[in-house]
């Protein structure tokens, strides 16, 4: 089966994940900045903080989207799940690193983060056991 859906999210995200390195580097780069940690620095804990949570549950509901695009489902389920997860990652790395109080953003980016990851779960699960059971 040829994927089509996931791939398109993976690529998005990917180029998010890109400007939120670029914006850790930033500010790590010149005379004052920790070249290892956030030196203390609340700002460049925001950004790393941001970069980091980006990278571990983005991976994770995209292989669930992968799986479940391998699996048949349906492509509005697959888009659902690609848009809050792209959504969600968007509004809360802008909202952690880009802002210094934008609780909504970051509330709102993890709700639709978690919506993506649970609909994921829940239909690799489901599938996987209805084909056990077949």
């Amino acid at each position: 089966m040829l994927m089509i859906v996931t791939p398109l999210y993976a690529g998005l995200l990917a180029l998010w994940f890109l400007v939120l390195s670029i914006w850790v580097i930033q500010a790590r780069s010149g005379p004052d900045g920790p070249s290892l940690g956030d030196g203390g620095r609340e700002d460049v804990a925001r950004r790393v903080r941001a970069h980091g949570n980006f990278a571990e549950y983005t991976a994770l509901v995209l292989v669930l989207i992968g799986f479940a695009e391998l699996a048949g489902s349906p492509g509005w389920l697959l888009h659902l799940m690609g848009l809050c997860l792209l959504i969600g990652r968007l509004l809360h790395g802008y909202a952690l690193a880009f802002t210094t109080h934008f609780p909504l953003g970051r509330v709102v980016g993890m709700v639709l983060t978690f919506i993506a990851l649970l609909l994921g779960a829940g239909f690799n699960v489901g599938s996987s056991i209805s084909r056990l059971l077949q």
